[in-house]
């Protein structure tokens, strides 16, 4: 009942195709230069990970604390501001 129909003949074959008479040149690939990856390059790149993520964590603790600290005095703020 939910089935598609499809049609009895399949498509007919484009009335047109399309050859070139000139075949394009291939392009020229071109190969790149090689790098070697060295233990200096690996410890560079891991130390630097790991300082990068060190400096991420302490801004994210400070944010923190700034953040908590605004809290607090907010509230002894209102609290000096009621009486």
């Amino acid at each position: 009942m939910f089935l598609p129909k499809y049609p009895d003949n399949p498509t007919p074959p484009p009335a047109h195709t399309h050859a070139p008479t000139d075949p394009a040149p291939a392009p020229v690939r071109r190969s790149l230069p090689s790098v070697s990856i060295d233990q200096k390059t690996v410890a560079a790149v891991l130390v630097g990970g790991v300082v990068l993520t060190a400096l991420l964590a302490a801004v994210a603790v400070t944010a923190i604390s700034v953040a908590v600290a605004a809290v607090v005095l907010r509230s002894l703020l209102r609290d000096h501001h009621r009486r």
